[in-house]
């Protein structure tokens, strides 16, 4: 590998996590322009495995946005991020694979140091990304919840 190609495998890289984290930020904010602005033009979510909807990346952010009304504080984390770019012989290509775990605490108001938050829940996601003219664009993201818990009820 050639220092030009390094440097771009770790251009990549940055732009990538650049990309992963701006969506955490819309979806936390309610920025809806911005988090259909990550996907490409046939991006798609999937939510069914924490359990929501499935569609192209507009459908997607008017159903976060309703669900996640009753919840204006929100601080969701993307962590343990995986990063695999594709390979060609040596050469970055134009798709990257990014499976990342989510911590997703959500409530009505503002913590205040007292209060818990409403919900908890946590899960991987797994982002599929091609690189575009204007740079790397959501292809696909699909939720895996593995954990949900309520502070305060019984089953959690």
């Amino acid at each position: 590998m050639t220092q030009r190609v390094a440097l771009a495998t770790v251009m990549d890289r940055l732009s990538i996590d650049a990309v992963i984290t701006d969506y955490a930020v819309a979806v936390d904010d309610g920025a809806w322009e911005d988090y259909g602005a990550l996907f490409t033009p046939d991006g798609r979510a999937d939510y069914r495995g924490a359990g929501g909807s499935e569609g192209p990346a507009a459908e997607a952010a008017r159903w976060l946005a309703e669900s996640l009304r009753p919840f204006p504080a929100r601080q969701h984390l993307i962590v343990n991020r995986r990063l695999d770019l594709q390979d060609l012989g040596g050469y970055p290509g134009d798709r990257a694979q990014v499976r990342a775990d989510y911590l997703s605490p959500v409530g009505p108001e503002a913590w205040d140091g007292e209060s818990a938050p409403a919900l908890v829940t946590g899960g991987r996601y797994v982002f599929e990304l091609r690189r575009t003219e204007p740079g790397w664009r959501i292809r696909t993201v699909t939720a895996h919840r593995k954990w949900r818990y309520a502070p305060g009820s019984a089953a959690g």
